[in-house]
């Protein structure tokens, strides 16, 4: 068995599908790396991910916004195809079997959309007037 593993930011908004009355989440997550060339020149190398999350567990979509950092665990699939100018190409999809979102996008903003009603404020979770004013939960 092959496992890849990527962190990177989610390119667009992930899209819920049924196929064959089983939901499948997909996404993409580009993944840069930083890297001196050998003049000494900072260059950027980014790979894109195709991924598919084949899961019941449909709630995490929301959370998965564009620019949203996670952390993604599956398998890998290489596919190559020729393109319509005769030109041979590949792509690489990873089928999900776990993800983990590791932060908000990056211009600080929260990774749910607010007006969705997606995030939990603990402040609001604590309304009563005796809750106490410290966060630990001991």
């Amino acid at each position: 068995m092959i496992k890849l593993q990527v962190i990177g930011n989610l390119g667009k908004d992930a899209v819920v599908n049924n196929v064959n009355g089983k939901s499948v989440i997909n996404f993409n997550v580009a993944h840069t790396e930083r890297f001196k060339d050998a003049q000494g020149v900072q260059k950027d190398r980014t790979t894109w991910v195709d991924c598919s999350y084949w899961t019941d567990r449909t709630a995490v979509a929301p959370y998965l916004k564009k620019g949203t950092q996670v952390y993604v665990e599956g398998t890998p699939d290489v596919r190559s195809y020729t393109t319509t100018d005769g030109r041979n190409g590949a792509s690489l999809t990873l089928r999900i079997v776990s993800v983990q979102l590791l932060g908000a996008k990056p211009n600080g903003t929260s990774s749910p959309d607010q007006s969705a009603g997606g995030t939990f404020n603990p402040a609001s979770a604590a309304s009563h007037d005796d809750a106490p004013v410290d966060d630990l939960p001991f």
